[in-house]
């Protein structure tokens, strides 16, 4: 197995568990304990450094975690799309828009609210010409 193929699992793994429930209750009885041995070592500076340097690992490390898991779900989600548009009646030359510069893809957008507007127009024009009681 590649080393890609390791960390995408191990990344999915945790993206996964991180969200339940039973982590944010571990991560809060761990601030929960932490609070409680503030007495013992009468809040000094190395009590502190362990919360501090702690939280900073661990959210270090959760962002490339995250990171990976997301593109990959991004990824996933954009190829579905694509299928979708592929084998619809939408036009082919959306598929893998992704890939296309920022101005390009501003003129794509510019030219589908300019069809929403047209649509929502012909719209009001069709709810202005119901007859009263008729359903739409």
């Amino acid at each position: 197995m590649s080393m890609q193929t390791t960390f995408g699992r191990f990344a999915a793994a945790i993206a996964r568990y991180s969200g339940k429930p039973a982590a944010f209750v571990i991560a809060a009885l761990m601030i929960v304990v932490w609070a409680a041995t503030g007495p013992l070592f009468r809040f000094g500076d190395t009590w502190q450094l362990v919360i501090n340097t702690g939280t900073t690992i661990i959210t270090f490390l959760m962002v490339f975690l995250i990171q990976n898991t997301q593109n990959r779900d991004t990824s996933a989600l954009q190829i579905k799309l694509d299928e979708l548009i592929r084998c619809s009646r939408a036009h082919n030359a959306l598929l893998n828009l992704e890939e296309l510069d920022d101005k390009t893809l501003e003129r794509i957008r510019r030219h589908y609210c300019h069809l929403a507007e047209l649509a929502r127009d012909d719209l009001e024009h069709f709810e202005d010409n119901a007859q009263p009681g008729e359903k739409h």
